[in-house]
This record gives C-alpha cells, sequence and structure tokens, in this order.
C-alpha cells in the first residue's frame, strides 16, 4: 500500500471523563481522530484531493512546486505529499508558528517563508498569493482557502464517516473555522443527510489568540470557501479555556491533541450541556498535541 492512500477512517472517540455529568443526562459526545490520517491531522484530506486534481488537470506538472499559504498542518501535509510525489514544496506561514510545525515541514524537504505574526493567517495567505502572480508558470498554488475541492474532500469523507459511524444519529456537529474546509464540507453533507441536524462554528473569542490554524472571521479575510448560510450558531472559545480543554483530553481521557482540538473539545462540552437527552455531538480532533511540545500551557495549572 502507498503511504498516501491511508486516507480517511479515523475513528471516532467517545469521550465520557471530560464531562460525566453528560452520560447522565443522556447526552453523547464524540470526537472524530483526525491525527490518524496520513501527515498527522485532519488536513491531509483537503490538500490530497486538491493536488491529486492538480495532477489529473494538468495544472501541476513535473517540475512545478507546490505553493500556499499556511498556519501549519495544512503546510505538513503539502510537505509530506510533495516528498512522497517527487514536487518541491514552498510554504508561508506566520513565523510564530509551532517550533515542531516547522521542524516537520522541513523535514519533508518543503521551503519555509516567514511573514509578520502580527499579519496573523492573512500575512501568510497575502505574501503567498503574491509570490505566485509574480511567477505562476513556476508554481502550482492550490489556494486552500478558496478551493472548493477543500470542501469537497470532507463533503465526499469526513462527513460520510461521522454519519457511518454515529449509525446516523448524529444531531449536532461542532468545529473550528481556519480555511473552513472541514466545517462548511463535513457540515453540508451531514445536513443533506438530515436537515435537522445543528453545524456549530468554532472560533477565537479575540483577534489575538493562541488557538493556531483558527481564524476569528470578524476581524480576518474570510476565505472564499466559507459558507455562513450553513451555520446554527456559533461557538467563541478563549485560548485559555483551549489550552486546559488539551490537558484535560490528555490527562482525563489518555488524547494527547492539539489546541485547536481542545478549543473544539470546549466548545461541544459547552453545547452539549444545553441539549436535551438523545443528542449525539460529534466534534474534530485536527491533530496531535505532539506539534506544540515547546508551548508552555503543558505545564500551566
Amino acid at each position: 500500500m502507498f503511504i498516501l492512500d491511508t486516507i480517511g477512517g479515523t475513528p471516532l472517540l467517545k469521550l465520557g471523563r471530560i464531562a460525566p455529568e453528560l452520560a447522565e443526562s443522556g447526552v453523547s459526545l464524540f470526537a472524530k481522530a483526525e491525527f490518524f490520517n496520513p501527515s498527522g491531522s485532519v488536513k491531509y484530506r483537503a490538500t490530497y484531493n486538491m493536488i491529486k486534481d492538480g495532477i489529473k488537470t494538468g495544472k501541476l506538472t513535473p517540475g512545478k512546486t507546490i505553493i500556499d499559504a499556511t498556519s501549519g498542518n495544512s503546510g505538513i501535509a503539502y510537505a509530506m505529499i510533495g516528498a512522497a510525489l517527487g514536487y518541491p514544496v514552498k510554504l508561508f506561514m506566520p513565523k510564530n508558528t509551532s517550533a515542531e510545525r516547522k521542524r516537520i515541514m522541513k523535514s519533508f524537504g518543503a521551503v519555509i517563508v516567514e511573514t509578520n505574526p502580527l499579519e496573523s493567517s492573512d500575512g501568510a495567505f497575502l505574501s503567498a498569493r503574491a509570490e505566485y502572480e509574480r511567477n505562476p508558470d513556476i508554481y502550482f498554488y492550490p489556494d486552500q482557502y478558496n478551493n472548493p475541492l477543500n470542501i469537497e474532500a470532507h463533503y465526499k469523507g469526513t462527513g460520510v464517516e461521522i454519519w457511518e459511524q454515529t449509525e446516523k444519529k448524529v444531531t449536532h456537529y461542532v468545529s473550528v473555522t481556519g480555511t473552513s474546509g472541514t466545517f462548511t464540507g463535513t457540515s453540508k453533507r451531514l445536513k443533506d443527510y438530515n436537515s435537522s441536524v445543528k453545524t456549530y462554528c468554532v472560533q477565537p473569542d479575540s483577534p489575538f489568540h493562541g488557538i493556531e490554524g483558527t481564524k476569528h472571521m470578524e476581524t480576518t479575510i474570510k476565505p472564499g470557501i466559507f459558507d455562513e448560510s450553513i451555520i446554527d450558531g456559533t461557538v467563541h472559545v478563549a485560548t485559555e479555556d483551549a489550552f486546559a480543554m488539551a490537558r484535560d483530553l490528555a490527562g482525563k481521557e489518555g488524547i494527547f491533541t492539539g489546541i485547536s482540538a481542545g478549543a473544539n473539545v470546549h466548545a461541544a462540552v459547552r453545547l452539549a450541556r444545553t441539549l436535551p437527552a438523545g443528542s449525539v455531538v460529534v466534534t474534530i480532533l485536527c491533530d496531535s498535541g505532539s506539534r506544540y511540545l515547546s508551548d508552555s500551557f503543558w505545564e500551566s495549572a
């Protein structure tokens, strides 16, 4: 089997110890462990879908360099796929992105261009687009923030898996938004299966936050694929609460996740506590905590 073909089929984990009162109230809480994907995160689904399409359509040919902006996980996926298929990769990302993510990308041979951390993911996006526009003939630019194939990967993959793994019982879906591909694609698929499924968008509670891979949509460049019409509610999460939940998932559930996963589960627990018996809430564990080991929040009380 080829490493790039081991995509999907990630386990859906039942969470019980972080909010034991939910079981007593008859509400079920599940989290999809996307760190089981190749490259170790949910982002592999979309990046591989976009690159496969690039090869199929002739937009990505031998000698071209894959270029895009990233906050980390997409970059690792691009770098891994590029290494496996023989394409060079150039990534633009904020300078303050975790050191572990950068090391992983470099280990796959990717070139990293660091952008102004005060400009967050917007700065990386604008820089990547400008570089592509200067030299369009030498690059393949998937543009994950505006590429409908990002949505398609989750519409045909993540959403289908959640529906089947919950035996068609999911009632609420909760997910952070960065490019918004995971949220949008999965939400659309679940609503197509059952229009009564409620979808909740998770965002940082401030423009200045430490939840890597997420966007505070009110103050950022909104991705072109972000579909606000499918949002039934928005849960804003403080960075400190995302940190605390990441620690709780490790210490109480034995699940070592990253910060965005902590934000997802924190939001899902808050929502689940308001729901009636019989509700089935599903969220996403975006990546592993191993990509944030140098962050000090692990030692915080």
